[in-house]
Parts: structure tokens; sequence; C-alpha cells
């Protein structure tokens, strides 16, 4: 049984855990403070995606905006079954899709399957955020979110900036760029593992929930 108070004594807890609370929000907008401060990466590449209208570039995913976010998808070229975290991703992205663009903030998912193997995953879970194939580029191993054959036959692979054993060869994560007004873009932000639950606010509803999480998959 979990413990039962009064609500004198509950009051006088939650106001020492709301302290606590009021100090994780200043430690993380110190955090968004140093994140925006990191350095960028003036991207030299032209690299290229199938989509539905044909080959575009990186720099056509922007659509007339100069920021763009974007989510690595695990979907395999032949892979029968998608990610169901990837999947999650998308939905919360798709709930905020035209307040991302009306903050200059264009939004895509990129993985290396296909754009017929896309397309059939978009339109079956009737999303409207933009998918792109990277299949035959170099867009994600250059972003650690793909391993090639002989780093998976070797066990160890430039992961969430670290060498580790992957396990799979295409694995999620987050990326952000930004492009300027010469049309030069930068990579300023990238994530993963964990990293990615900062995407997903389900995690903050479910965490003050007395079953917290309860998850019991991957």
């Amino acid at each position: 049984m979990h413990r039962v108070v009064s609500r004198e004594q509950w009051i006088a807890e939650r106001q020492k855990l709301l302290a606590q609370e009021k100090a994780f929000t200043r430690q993380r907008d110190a955090l968004g403070e140093l994140r925006r401060a990191l350095p960028w990466v003036r991207l030299e590449k032209n690299y290229q995606f199938d989509s539905p209208q044909g080959r575009v570039s990186l720099a056509d995913l922007f659509r007339d905006r100069s920021q763009l976010f974007v989510q690595h998808v695990m979907q395999g070229p032949n892979q029968p079954l998608q990610c169901v975290g990837c999947a999650l991703g998308v939905d919360h992205l798709e709930s905020i899709l035209p307040h991302l663009e009306n903050h200059d903030v264009s939004v895509v998912a990129i993985a290396p399957a296909t754009m017929p193997e896309l397309t059939t995953l978009r339109d079956r879970m009737g999303w409207r955020v933009p998918f792109y194939s990277s299949f035959g580029s170099d867009f994600n191993y250059d972003f650690g979110v793909s391993f090639k054959p002989e780093e998976m036959a070797a066990g160890r692979a430039y992961y969430n900036y670290g060498y580790c054993d992957p396990g799979i060869e295409d694995i999620s994560g987050n990326s952000v760029f930004y492009k300027d007004e010469s049309g030069a873009i930068f990579h300023t932000y990238s994530n993963y593992a964990r990293g990615g639950e900062d995407f997903l606010g389900i995690y903050r509803i479910l965490e003050v929930t007395p079953k917290g999480r309860n998850e019991h998959g991957p």
C-alpha cells in the first residue's frame, strides 16, 4: 500500500516537492540556453533524398523556413514492422505541426527505407509530417543513426557520442538544422537514446500518475 496521510501533511510534502520542481525548471531553462549556444557545423555535402515528387535536397526540406527539425525514423528497407517508439514520436509532432511551422520550424521524418515503403507507412498511420527516404545516401550514417555492415560485424559503432555495440542497423534520433539567407546549411543539434524523451510529452503526464510509465516493452 502507498502511504496515506492527512490533507495537511500532503500539502506540506507537496510544498517541499514544489521547491525541487521549481529548481528543475530553472535548470531546464539554463540547459536550453546551453543547447542553443552550441557551435554550429556547416554542411559541405549536398544530401539528396527521395520524395513523392522525386529527388530533393536537404535545402528543399526547409520549405521556405530557416529551421528544420528531423526525426530519424527506424524504418529500413524491407523492414516488415515499424518502430513503435518512432511512431509515438511522429504522433507527438503531428499534434503541434502547425505551431512549429508558425515558429519558423519545418518538420520532417527521414528513414533509410524506400520511398514507396515510407509512403505506405505514412498513409496507413494518417500522418501529415512529410517523409523522405535517405536510401542510398550518407545522411543516416553521417548523423549517427545507421551503421554499416562492417560496424555491425565488429560490434563497434559511433552512437550517441561514443563507441558501442549498436545492436541494430538503424536507430532513432533527432537532428536540427539551420539555413541562413545565403542558403548555407548548418547542423546545430542532435540527440539520441533517452535524449529523445525530451520531445515526448506523454511521459511528463505518465510520470505524475500513480502507475508511472507502466511500460512493458523496449
